[in-house]
């Protein structure tokens, strides 16, 4: 594909992705296009120097995009193929105009990281972040901030900052490190208590309507009771354990005696 045919489905991905409702499938037609077009001159696998300042940037914008797209897709392993590649052009190409959703995206890719709870690569992409950046640009700070919370336990936080989010797609990511938070206090939960009133668990889990409640009770097969408005974590079957005592007694005395003979 030439460099004008590519600047012109470019374009078209712009167009469409930037539509207060786009087409996702469409746009994940076009990347695919632009990609193996890009491939093709060389602009993902940098064999050739390239200098044209142009080109560098479109071939950006439409990674740029490609990350975007796939957190609205919610295909993780798609978004960070697209942040592993963007990584050159925000490294190694100075000359490049600056981008405005550089940063919003190295936030996200971060925000990435920690859902994943990959902490060393969380500190790791940290300490390639200029000082400036690190302290002051929002979408920088709101997964420093995250990540403190999590550290401290301050869960009530971590929920906090779904209403501050620099862009809607650090949204997706939030959610999954809540369901992380979620599960582990359901698991805690579990341990100190048989049962709770399902507004406690609500307020507990972060949730703010019943059927959300009720929906995360099924998946932790926790047996509901209506007429109390309560969950109960364990049957009776479960608290019940069979203790053979007879036996148990009967292979003590049989070592006893074993033990008396070697002495």
């Amino acid at each position: 594909m030439a460099v004008t045919e590519v600047k012109r489905l470019a374009d078209t991905l712009k167009l469409e992705y930037n539509k207060p409702n786009p087409d996702l499938a469409k746009c994940g037609q076009y990347l695919s296009q632009l990609k193996i077009a890009l491939i093709e001159l060389s602009y993902l696998t940098h064999e050739n120097k390239h200098n044209n300042v142009e080109e560098l940037a479109l071939a950006r914008d439409v990674l740029e995009i490609g990350a975007q797209w796939s957190v609205r897709t919610k295909d993780i392993p798609s978004f960070e193929r697209y942040m592993a590649q963007l990584q050159t052009y925000y490294n190694d190409y100075s000359n490049l105009p600056p981008s405005s959703l550089k940063y919003n995206l190295i936030g996200l890719n971060l925000l990435c990281l920690l859902s994943q709870n990959r902490i060393s690569d969380f500190h790791t992409a940290l300490e390639q972040i200029e000082p400036e950046q690190l302290n002051n640009n929002p979408a920088i700070q709101h997964p420093v901030k995250l990540e403190q919370s999590l550290m401290e336990g301050s869960y009530n936080r971590v929920w906090s900052s779904r209403s501050v989010v620099p862009a809607p797609e650090y949204l997706f990511f939030i959610d999954i490190l809540m369901d992380t938070i979620r599960n582990e206090i359901a698991s805690c939960s579990e341990k100190a208590y048989t049962s709770l009133p399902l507004s406690d668990a609500g307020t507990l889990l972060f949730f703010t309507n019943m059927q959300d409640i009720l929906n995360f009770a099924k998946e932790r097969n926790w047996k509901v009771n209506p007429v109390e408005q309560k969950a109960y974590f364990h049957s009776d079957e479960d608290e019940k354990t069979n203790i053979p005592a007879d036996q148990i007694i009967k292979q003590t005395m049989f070592y006893a005696r074993d033990m008396d003979r070697i002495v």
